[in-house]
């Protein structure tokens, strides 16, 4: 495959999944309305055949016959209105089109993974006539959507058919190849708008023999009127490799004009209209644009779409360019020298740095709200086969992290909505209704920021997780580590995310085999978040994901402890001072605590936490971090604080996960200047790990 065709690929990808998505979207909405609207109609319309049109110039046929015949059904509903179907029909129509968009984004994804798309789809076409034709009163005077537009003979029929007074020649680049479908993209593009109009050759999408008349004699269209025609030329401009385009007026009605273009047929040349038949009243170069014709080109959209792996290239750079930049600033060689002019450019280059960080973040990060959304179909089709009433309601979906980390959140939320919708929501409304709840279940999907990282919180309102149940069921699977007794009600809800821990008996269509929450826990991990989950036994669940903000570049404070340095992120600290050992006292059970701000807050020694040996024990010579992380606040002991830093978050291997490192407060690495490695800490999580020591 060239690179052309590549790039063509991509881009059919992009907007054909952008395409399904929002018509999932509408559908829901369309669902919950329980009608489609006459806007709704045009919009499904115009996408399925922006679908089949740009679907058949790749030759992807199953599916563009899929995205045709839907066309079809609603071009019929387009021209009846929804009003001649029945309730049962408008229900079957919201099935048929929700099948139709899965098997649609399956067949798309079969192009993704560059496998065999689906030759047998016979069945499933049938299923869309065998409706259109129970909707329709008479099947026999239906007819094809583009031919109700066009208006335009077949093939090979006297080109005297097409008698606009107004016509648009359109000649494509020579060589360019697939010069049918190409013409078909011009229809499609205009069928979206309100003109009317015919073409020639009129089976360009189905006939590729119609290719070679083009490229021998161009393409035709015809319009009723001056100003048709003048807005023709706005889409006809902005279709590739189109070489040159020409509007001809016809001063009568003779039939000269139908002469000369079948003359013109046999000759290689561009076909040319005598003065005494045609007026030529505009005629363009595609490549002067200078024109009224084509003016509108000023105002195209000033959106493009990047591949996300130059975006990860790009983010590499720049992370290079900081441990580059930080690696100058603090060489040893510059060191005792007084450098005023180098050390004013070199705060010039952090400035210019940071922006330049910041520029390529932001490239980088896109809201919530498309993976928030495909959690209603989810939430639609479970409560359709489980029976239950269910709402789901969205929060925060506009909030913005890392296009890695969206992609990535996909598929744990949609385990723990599923896992709600199974486990959590009660199975009938009396049962909601004795336990003093409305008869309709909800689920809370919620995005919110919080300094450096994204919390999203998935509740639900239903019967909640019984703590001695999990435990029996884990005590007979036999993954307890210690005695059951021991277990805090945390460590109980946490055996839920256990690889192959279920309470379901049998295994459903939607749960049973214990792998959904533990492919939870280890996607939130693998992007460097973490999983907690709270639950009260008849009043329902919550599920929290804290998931970091980005993967890239932080500003981090960096400390010594032990001998080693660690980097804290900026965000987590609220104040860093020296204490006295007599503001230091013990609680109830002989932990270290200490007085900020009129109130009390434990202290974790950093060099106890990681068994380190350092000569900076008493709090005195040492230096108290005041962190803070989600709800946990404490204060941290360190030998000394060593300035702040921008570095650039480095995952660590793979392989560490075995150790449960990530839970001992560890979150990643970063190279400092020097060359050194730092270990980057997570606040929340070295909390947790100094607890467990207790």
């Amino acid at each position: 495959m060239d690179n052309g065709t590549d790039s063509l690929l991509e881009t059919y990808l992009f907007e054909t999944n952008t395409l399904l998505e929002q018509l999932e979207e509408l559908l829901i909405n369309a669902e919950q309305n329980g009608d489609f609207t006459e806007d709704d109609v045009n919009e499904i319309f115009r996408s399925m055949h922006t679908i089949k049109g740009s679907s058949a110039m790749l030759e992807f046929d199953s599916l563009m016959e899929i995205a045709h015949h839907i066309e079809d059904l609603f071009f019929y509903i387009r021209e009846n209105g929804m009003d001649a179907l029945s309730p049962d029909q408008k229900s079957e129509l919201f099935n048929l089109m929700f099948s139709s968009t899965d098997k649609l984004r399956e067949e798309v994804e079969k192009v993704e993974n560059n496998e065999p798309l689906d030759t047998n789809i016979d069945s499933f076409i049938e299923n869309i006539n065998s409706f259109l034709n129970k909707i329709s009163s008479n099947p026999e005077e239906l007819t094809q959507s583009e031919e109700g537009s066009s208006g335009a003979d077949t093939y090979g029929e006297p080109i005297e058919r097409l008698d606009d007074p107004y016509q648009i020649q359109v000649f494509f680049d020579e060589g360019c190849g697939m010069e049918n479908l190409r013409a078909f993209m011009i229809v499609t593009a205009l069928q979206e708008t309100n003109l009317i109009f015919t073409f020639y050759p009129a089976d360009v999408e189905t006939n590729s023999e119609t290719a070679e008349f083009i490229a021998e004699n161009g393409f035709f269209l015809g319009f009723q009127s001056e100003e048709d025609a003048q807005s023709g030329t706005s889409f006809v401009s902005e279709t590739g490799s189109v070489r040159s385009y020409e509007i001809l007026h016809r001063e009568d009605q003779s039939e000269t004009l139908q002469r000369t273009v079948r003359e013109n047929t046999s000759s290689p040349e561009a076909p040319t209209v005598p003065q005494e038949t045609a007026a030529p009243v505009a005629k363009e170069e595609k490549s002067k644009g200078n024109t009224s014709t084509h003016s509108h080109t000023s105002s195209k959209q000033s959106l493009i779409s990047v591949n996300l792996s130059k975006l990860d290239q790009l983010m590499a750079i720049v992370g290079e360019i900081v441990i580059t930049e930080s690696m100058v600033t603090s060489s040893p060689e510059l060191q005792n020298l007084k450098l005023d002019s180098f050390l004013k450019s070199a705060r010039q280059l952090r400035k210019l740095t940071d922006d330049l960080q910041d520029i390529a973040m932001s490239l980088r990060m896109v809201s919530v709200s498309n993976v928030f959304q495909k959690m209603h179909r989810i939430v639609r089709d479970m409560s359709k086969t489980l029976g239950k009433d269910v709402k789901l309601t969205i929060i925060g979906e506009n909030t913005e992290v890392d296009k890695t980390i969206v992609d990535s959140i996909g598929d744990p939320i949609m385990h723990i909505v599923r896992n709600a919708m199974d486990h959590g929501i009660e199975k009938t409304k009396e049962e909601r209704i004795q336990a003093g709840k409305p008869p309709q279940g909800e689920i809370i999907l919620e995005a919110r920021h919080t300094g450096s990282e994204v919390i999203i919180s998935i509740t639900d309102d239903g019967q909640g997780v019984d703590p001695d149940v999990i435990l029996t069921k884990a005590a007979n699977n036999g993954i307890l580590t210690k005695p059951a007794e021991e277990y805090s009600k945390k460590e109980i809800l946490s055996l839920l995310m256990m690889p192959g821990f279920s309470t379901n008996r049998e295994v459903t269509e939607y749960s049973g085999r214990g792998v959904g929450m533990d492919v939870v826990k280890k996607n939130v991990e693998n992007i460097g978040g973490v999983v907690s989950i709270a639950s009260e036994k008849g009043q329902g669940s919550c599920f929290t994901l804290k998931i970091p903000l980005t993967l890239a570049i932080v500003d981090g404070m960096e400390i010594s402890a032990g001998g080693s340095i660690f980097t804290i992120p900026i965000a987590n600290i609220r104040q860093s001072f020296k204490a006295q050992e007599s503001s230091v006292i013990l609680d109830a059970a002989g932990h270290e605590m200490i007085r900020c701000m009129d109130d009390f807050y434990p202290i974790i020694r950093l060099h106890e936490l990681y068994g380190m040996e350092t000569a900076c024990t008493s709090i005195e010579d040492g230096i108290l971090i005041w962190v803070e992380a989600s709800d946990k606040s404490y204060c941290m002991f360190v030998d000394d604080l060593l300035g702040e830093q921008q570095v650039v978050v480095k995952p660590l291997p793979s392989y560490l996960n075995n150790f449960n490192i990530k839970n001992s407060g560890i979150s990643g690495c970063t190279i400092l200047g020097n060359g050194d490695i730092s270990i980057i800490l997570d606040v929340a999580n070295v909390y947790y790990a100094a607890q467990s020591m207790f």
